[in-house]
């Protein structure tokens, strides 16, 4: 995957020589600390990739892509408060390491931060672009607002979670991408198909998400496994689950999740096992790759070269096959 390798070294190349040492330093530092742990940096790179294969320039999209990436990471730092997450990409939490209080200023700044690398680049492209972050940035926190609401109501559909999904994790895929056509003055037709193509895969790449937290390596995923079971998140496989099950399946769900087994470990290897009975992790792998197959749809709709084709094809194998 050449281009999306060469990408990946460009833009971690630029954001190692951003500096965010400043003062107060207790507001810096977790700014500092979470964006040098790396990650997939997945956002920003399909935005480098989208303004190359459309031919734009790379110094109109760089700024905008670290943007992108501060305001992922923002997203995580409070998250982490909500779910109260003691592990991020295999270091401690923000919150954790500092304080609640820090984690939520040192988030905040970083939303504007994201707005300050967002807005350089040509002016011809600010509009457009201001209209995309503004609106994926109010649906995100829309996503995180549902996904917290669910955790207080007993019936949660399936079609709920997949619009609560979509709002969370989705669009922001389809935007990454959706911000590099633009800058690359490609048609509206592409710039919308691309859109839908990552939107797509967004949702193919949240699904896989929560089969790794249940049935991943943690050294691999970066993230405590079984995070969501412990913290009775109403994931596909919870839903899925209280769908299928019966007898003692049923009660064994009721008693871990209703009742909050204490005992997390115990209450995590239950849950596992009764997943795996009910063959939950099948039904979640036929959705991956039915939002998957949707996603090609729109691949096809792209008017680009096939070796361009084959980098966007290359790039959702990459989020769908992924082990970490």
């Amino acid at each position: 995957m050449q281009k999306y390798e060469y990408h990946y070294k460009k833009f971690n190349e630029f954001i190692n020589n951003q500096n965010f040492s400043f003062e107060p330093h207790e507001l810096y530092d977790p700014i500092a600390y979470t964006l040098a742990l790396g990650g997939k940096r997945i956002r920003p790179v399909i935005a480098l990739l989208a303004c190359n294969i459309f031919g734009g320039k790379y110094e109109n999209i760089i700024s905008p892509a670290m943007g992108i990436e501060i305001f992922h990471n923002f997203t995580l730092l409070h998250d982490d408060i909500m779910d109260d997450a003691p592990i991020r990409r295999g270091k401690e939490t923000v919150y954790r390491k500092w304080s609640p209080n820090i984690a939520i200023l040192s988030g905040d700044t970083m939303f504007a931060l994201a707005y300050k690398y967002i807005t350089k680049t040509n002016p011809k492209y600010l509009p457009d672009i201001l209209e995309v972050f503004n609106k994926t940035a109010i649906e995100v926190c829309e996503g995180q607002q549902l996904d917290m609401n669910y955790e207080d109501q007993s019936q949660i559909t399936i079609e709920d979670y997949l619009n609560m999904i979509r709002l969370k994790t989705a669009v922001f895929i389809g935007a990454s991408l959706k911000i590099g056509a633009i800058i690359s003055d490609t048609t509206q037709e592409n710039i919308d198909n691309i859109y839908s193509f990552g939107e797509h895969l967004g949702m193919a790449f949240q699904l896989q998400d929560d089969l790794l937290d249940v049935f991943g390596d943690e050294e691999k995923f970066g993230k405590q496994i079984g995070g969501d079971i412990i913290t009775n998140k109403k994931t596909f496989l919870y839903i899925k689950a209280f769908e299928l099950a019966k007898g003692e399946s049923l009660e064994s769900l009721k008693q871990h999740f209703i009742t909050n087994h204490p005992d997390h470990q115990q209450k995590v290897q239950q849950i596992k096992k009764v997943y795996s009975d009910l063959k939950v992790d099948k039904y979640v792998r036929d959705e991956i790759f039915r939002y998957y197959n949707l996603s090609l749809i729109y691949l096809e709709k792209i008017q680009v070269d096939q070796e361009s084709r084959n980098e966007l094809k290359m790039l959702a194998d990459r989020l769908i096959k992924r082990d970490y």
